[in-house]
């Protein structure tokens, strides 16, 4: 085992680096190489020093890039150039020059294929130390790759898109849902401001697990935005609600404490082991079951479903998604989306109302979405006045009647996760 007096981080450098050569050598998911246990064996602090340090140079990856073109003559290995933009991130952040120089330089002397450029190394993030901070607080906001970044311009504009992007690169606020559905006596107790929705938002919350409330399970985590469409179906005491697709769990919860009977149904056995762990941990009981949400049967009286997507709404506080992706998966998602909601209507009873949602900026997983469900059941209408909750602008409704949530909203307050949200009612 290293020891930790003399590591200076380099295990915790090393496996970011190592994260980032999967995420942008392999298009691995952050989630996909945290579950493969790859941070498994450091001990905690240093698991969280090396997530922070990957995310964080995710979401300047751009800002890095410029700042060490102007001090390479050609693009080192991904290994390689991975250290160097992780040096960067972290030097034009404020750490200390020497620290990041050497522990980084030690970190490429030790590799048995690119030793012979740690003097690489050394002289361009000295260079960076000496020259990157000033630098890197002129560049704008990193762009997203043009694969994504051209059809959001062409949905919301290319102003717009720059916003998103700030928002993007400011990374994401903590956000809590309280259990006994009361926020200000939550914000009270943990320090933290209720939003206009109902949640509570903390700038710097430090580990969940260690805060007031968590093991008595008086909240959970859960953005703002993705609080507001259980919030949207607000059904009534003993109603029987159909959660779908409902990992990780928590509209589950939200719709369990507002008194539902839910029936929580998801594909992912381990997805759905989270859930009945959150659920178990706030004290709260459900229905949980895994199953093929295209083959499930039986009548509900209302339904939420939040349908797989391609999570471009989340990408402040999931920065790998634009680098680990390329689209190429989006047009099976929106063909799967429309497929559960045909059937889910199905399992609906006359009069009932199911909310479908989204964590995507994408109109083709939103907007249109709706307009061809619409076309295609003569019985569905969309219920404009359930979108009438506090905290909602009225501008945020769209055309169609959906609710369309993106980053760039509550810019004072610390933004929100992108998402789409539409009420449908089923003629009686």
């Amino acid at each position: 085992m290293t020891d930790k007096r003399t590591d200076n981080g380099v295990q915790a450098r090393r496996s970011a680096v190592y994260v980032l050569d999967l995420i942008l050598g392999e298009g691995k998911l952050m989630s996909e190489v945290l579950a493969a246990g790859v941070l498994d064996k450091l001990d905690p602090a240093d698991r969280a020093r090396a997530q922070r340090l990957a995310t964080e140079t995710l979401r300047g990856l751009e800002r890095a890039d410029r700042v060490l073109h102007k001090h390479l003559q050609k693009n080192p290995p991904l290994m390689v150039r991975n250290v160097l933009r992780v040096g960067t991130v972290e030097l034009c952040q404020g750490a200390a020059a020497h620290g990041v120089v050497n522990a980084m330089v030690e970190l490429v002397s030790g590799h048995k294929r690119y030793g012979k450029m740690k003097g690489l190394t050394n002289a361009v993030l000295r260079k960076v130390a000496a020259t990157g901070p000033e630098a890197w607080e002129a560049l704008r906001a990193p762009r997203m790759p043009k694969w994504l970044r051209n059809p959001l311009a062409n949905a919301w504009g290319n102003e717009a898109m720059g916003v998103i992007e700030i928002a993007h690169f400011a990374g994401a606020p903590l956000d809590l849902t309280p259990r006994d559905g009361d926020p200000a006596a939550l914000a009270a107790r943990v320090g933290g401001s209720v939003l206009p929705t109902g949640s509570v938002r903390l700038a710097d919350a430090g580990q969940v697990s260690t805060m007031d409330g968590y093991s008595e399970g008086a909240w959970w985590v859960q953005d703002a935005a993705a609080a507001v469409p259980a919030r949207v179906l607000a059904p009534a005491k003993g109603e029987k609600v159909l959660d779908l697709c409902a990992a990780p769990g928590g509209k589950t919860m939200q719709l369990a404490a507002m008194g539902a009977d839910v029936t929580a149904v998801d594909i992912s056995r381990p997805r759905l082991a989270r859930v009945e762990e959150n659920l178990a941990r706030v004290g709260l009981t459900a229905d949980v079951q895994v199953a093929d949400a295209l083959m499930l049967t039986g009548t509900y009286d209302a339904i939420l479903l939040d349908a797989p997507c391609s999570a471009t709404g989340t990408i402040r506080r999931h920065p790998d998604l634009p680098h680990a992706k390329d689209g190429s998966e989006f047009g099976e998602l929106i063909d799967l989306q429309a497929r559960i909601l045909d059937h889910a209507w199905t399992l609906l009873k006359p009069g009932g109302r199911l909310v479908f949602c989204t964590c995507s900026l994408l109109p083709d997983e939103g907007e249109v979405q709706i307009d061809e469900a619409l076309g295609r059941h003569a019985d569905m209408s969309v219920t404009r006045e359930a979108l009438n909750i506090e905290g909602i602008d009225p501008a945020w409704i769209t055309d169609e009647g959906g609710l369309r949530l993106r980053p760039d909203y509550w810019p004072e307050l610390g933004g929100m996760d992108g998402f789409y949200i539409a009420a449908l009612t089923k003629a009686g």
